[in-house]
């Protein structure tokens, strides 16, 4: 699946995923390819992406919104911070 993580000022990751993990704001989301259609207000706590690529990455998020949608899943976060 395809996963972008933004804030209002940068793009802080773009690329294909496996899994991802966010703290929706009540309670933990896990999101995996095919996941059904979903929008979530986001909490405060990590964000554990595993990439096609590589080794599992953590941001800390700080509120926000999450839209998940034809194996597309775009974080919209207030703020977000190295995990």
């Amino acid at each position: 699946m395809q996963l972008r993580v933004v804030t209002p000022e940068e793009i802080v990751f773009e690329g294909s995923a496996r899994s991802l993990v966010a703290p929706a704001w009540d309670g933990w989301v896990g999101v995996l390819p095919g996941h059904a259609p979903f929008l979530t207000l986001m909490g405060e706590g990590p964000l554990t992406v595993e990439p096609e690529s590589g080794s599992s990455r953590e941001f800390r998020i700080g509120g926000g919104v999450m839209k998940v949608e034809a194996n597309v899943v775009t974080v919209l976060a207030d703020q977000v911070s190295p995990g």
